[in-house]
């Protein structure tokens, strides 16, 4: 039987790839054959994400990769659980002075990639400068890998025992859309800001990073349609594990509080807006909510273990992967890489933005904040609206980019192995 802890690989398909990654721009040149080294030799720390999917009858289990890890040096996209990834769900990049980290997201989220990607630039940084950085707070090659980081992230915790949270809230049904169907190719827009302007609006305003951008997201709407009387539904990522206490583990336990911004509700006084969207996140984000959403996968989990896989594929991939929310809001925590600042320029965050028309990802290092903006449609209007209103406030940004989402596909699983 497959414990509710472990992935849920199946919502990952071709037509919903589910993937998700970290970018970072280094101060110089990536050099290919140094990183190659530093990947491989990071499999016996976190051999977690050096694996490859075996299909059952019932699910699909990672299981370990003897093949080495895709470095390639491209921006172009791969498909993962393929010949051209070496059967992998996951898969390095470079180009120039970037590179960059593509995994599946039913494996881990963000606050399991970074840690790896911390120590992928120790010993990459290590080799190329030839300086010996310290290592207090990096996971490396010797260490023995805790109980805490890969077995059962709620161990201990009376997960049968949760009673229904006192709040709970419903998710709105008719919410704006910003993807109107125009375009179906999604792009990135990348933008730098001041982390001491931005922390200093959000001590004034009583908010945080989060509900911050949420507010100036909802306002941004309403700026760019203002006649329209939807529901502008965002969404705050929460981490479950870190919620009930477990920080290390590196499985996707990610989910979501909703702020709901409706016509009716003024959004121009922002410490008011700010205030409200704080409260509403604080009733949602409990760790009793943590602990009865857990009860509930583990009844999912007891449910679906006996539906054949076949079922499981492409029907729970489209219901994860269908749209829910006008923008989704995640801040990964990072503020730091401590003797490795100095030689990086910019850290992003990247995901498929399939439950919602977009997502923000939020990161923070070397005294800014950096936002990763992936769109499900191409259009630039809405961005240059949503800076128009950060400047209406006082925030000063850079745009440092605008492409094309490339995020690696997936093949299907075949029982079969082709």
């Amino acid at each position: 039987m497959t414990e509710f802890y472990e992935p849920m690989l199946y919502i990952c398909t071709p037509e919903y790839p589910n993937t998700m990654g970290a970018l970072v721009t280094l101060k110089e040149t990536v050099d290919g054959d140094i990183l190659r080294g530093v990947v491989d030799e990071l499999r016996v720390r976190f051999p977690y994400f050096y694996v490859k999917i075996e299909a059952g009858e019932h699910n699909l289990s990672p299981v370990p990769n003897p093949l080495p890890m895709i470095v390639r040096n491209t921006w172009d996209p791969i498909i993962f659980n393929s010949e051209e990834s070496n059967y992998h769900v996951a898969a390095w990049k470079y180009e120039g002075n970037r590179l960059a980290f593509e995994i599946s997201h039913s494996l881990t989220d963000g606050a399991g990639v970074l840690p790896y990607i911390r120590s992928t630039l120790y010993l990459y940084l290590s080799r190329k400068t030839g300086k010996e950085f310290d290592s207090t707070g990096f996971r490396l090659p010797g260490d023995v890998i805790p109980e805490s980081e890969t077995g059962n992230p709620f161990a201990g915790l009376d997960i049968d025992g949760a009673e229904a949270p006192l709040y709970s809230k419903e998710t709105e049904k008719d919410f704006y859309r910003l993807n109107t169907g125009a375009g179906k190719e999604r792009q990135i827009t990348c933008i730098r800001l001041s982390e001491k302007q931005l922390m200093q609006y959000c001590r004034d305003f009583d908010g945080s990073p989060n509900t911050f951008f949420a507010v100036m997201f909802a306002r941004a709407i309403r700026r760019f349609d203002p006649e329209n009387e939807k529901t502008v539904s965002i969404t705050v990522a929460i981490d479950h594990k870190a919620m009930l206490g477990n920080h290390d583990n590196y499985r996707m336990f990610a989910n979501v509080v909703e702020l709901d911004f409706p016509r009716s509700r003024p959004l121009d006084d922002l410490l008011k807006t700010c205030t409200m969207a704080r409260g509403q996140l604080m009733l949602q984000a409990q760790p009793e909510n943590s602990l009865w959403a857990m009860k509930q996968r583990k009844a999912l989990y007891a449910k679906m273990d006996q539906v054949p896989l076949e079922m499981k594929l492409g029907m729970t991939a489209r219901t994860a992967g269908s749209p829910r929310w006008s923008i989704s809001i995640s801040y990964a925590n990072s503020r730091s890489f401590g003797p490795l600042d100095p030689y990086i320029d910019e850290l992003y965050i990247v995901s498929e933005p399939g439950v919602s028309d977009i997502v923000c990802e939020i990161t923070c290092i070397n005294r800014n904040f950096f936002l990763a903006i992936c769109q499900s449609f191409p259009a630039d209007d809405f961005i240059r609206t949503f800076l128009g209103e950060l400047s209406s406030v006082g925030i000063d940004c850079e745009v440092t980019g605008t492409e094309p989402l490339r995020l690696c596909g997936i093949k299907m699983y075949d029982r079969t192995g082709n």
